[in-house]
């Protein structure tokens, strides 16, 4: 049986409500039995529903309803020890595409009809895309700063723009306003656990692909939704005793939007109210993280460590990267920025295995 369940208080909710939360405000997390994928040993197909043992029990006519081929990416390498995997091959072109197909088919099998969701543009185009396979119609609220690319491929998924004047995090307000009036499902990539079990698979496919983890993984965090399916994964590899240890994990985030950073800098597992600046990584500029509490905590848990990237070093990453032929959009950039902050951080991870993620296509941005 799988439900919804509350970390802190201790209840439970069955997945077809329309709550988005707890009643006593906090957030769900996700309880189903799972077991481990044979890894190496799945055939030949390379999408991530090879790993239904340990994924949510869709049912198959649900799973072929909505799939359309995502995971399976290609690791790239970028430079003698580092590599990146192409996340932006994906249907709709970012790796939110790996969350997105587990809302859909929690969706279809509940029975939604319409459903709203907030983003920054990947996560809302990939939501879109997967809602009008499933014919569910969406609402998608972004900031009306959002690349026009992004909006043009919402559009013609069928979304209807709702666009905000203001931050990233004022528009996940008004998201929320309108789905409290409206009683219509919150298809959030955010507040749903169904969207890490999508991008858990990430880790998965590395594990498989590579034949064992990464030393280094890089990873870029605005509101968490890669870093918690990280998380999860590695939480599950050792508990399979499938791994004896797990990667170091450094996460990323602008310097003009920082929150964590300059928490998890401070010693504090509690985000740090900041002044956001704008920055090229769209993706990743959020000020409030609504699980900024539970990210911090996860990089705690593994160890890890944040680093912060310049808008120049961003520009300059996202020019080396097309030099090498991989044009992502400048959230993808920035993981290749933060890497290089890292190794100026610290030099003896130049001789360990590193990986980032190339988490959206460049033609999705305006450059």
């Amino acid at each position: 049986m799988i439900t919804y369940i509350c970390k802190q208080c201790g209840k439970t909710y069955p997945v077809s409500t329309k709550r988005y939360a707890c009643e006593c405000g906090s957030l769900f997390h996700l309880s189903y039995p799972k077991t481990a994928p044979a890894f190496g040993s799945l055939g030949g197909d390379r999408f991530l529903w090879r790993y239904r043992s340990a994924l949510p029990p869709f049912e198959e006519k649900t799973i072929k309803r909505v799939t359309m081929g995502e995971g399976g990416t290609p690791v790239i390498r970028l430079e003698e020890h580092l590599y990146g995997k192409a996340d932006y091959l994906m249907p709709t072109l970012s790796f939110k595409d790996r969350g997105a197909v587990m809302l859909a088919a929690l969706m279809v099998e509940i029975g939604v009809k319409r459903c709203a969701i907030d983003s920054s543009g990947n996560a809302a185009t990939a939501v879109a895309a997967y809602a009008a396979r499933a014919g569910i119609a969406t609402e998608v609220f972004v900031p009306a700063s959002t690349s026009a690319k992004k909006l043009t491929q919402i559009e013609a998924h069928g979304g209807r723009i709702h666009a905000i004047e203001g931050s990233r995090d004022e528009t996940a307000r008004a998201t929320i306003d309108y789905v409290d009036k409206s009683e219509i499902f919150y298809a959030s990539h955010i507040f749903n656990p169904f969207f890490w079990e999508g991008t858990k698979t990430y880790v998965y496919e590395l594990y498989e692909q590579l034949g064992s983890l990464p030393e280094v993984l890089i990873v870029p965090v605005g509101n968490g939704t890669l870093l918690m399916g990280v998380y999860l994964a590695l939480q599950e590899l050792k508990a399979w005793n499938l791994i004896d240890s797990h990667p170091l994990v450094i996460a990323l985030q602008a310097a003009g939007c920082a929150p964590l950073a300059q928490a998890y800098g401070q010693g504090s597992l509690s985000p740090q109210s900041v002044l956001v600046s704008p920055t090229l990584a769209e993706g990743i500029a959020t000020g409030e993280p609504a699980r900024g509490k539970e990210i911090l905590q996860a990089v705690h848990d593994l160890g890890g460590r944040f680093v912060t990237v310049t808008e120049e070093e961003i520009l300059k990453a996202h020019g080396d990267l097309a030099k090498k032929g991989v044009y992502v959009e400048y959230t993808g950039a920035a993981n290749y920025a933060g890497y290089r902050v890292a190794l100026k951080e610290d030099p003896m991870l130049a001789d360990k295995t590193s990986l980032i993620p190339l988490t959206g296509a460049g033609l999705k941005s305006a450059h």
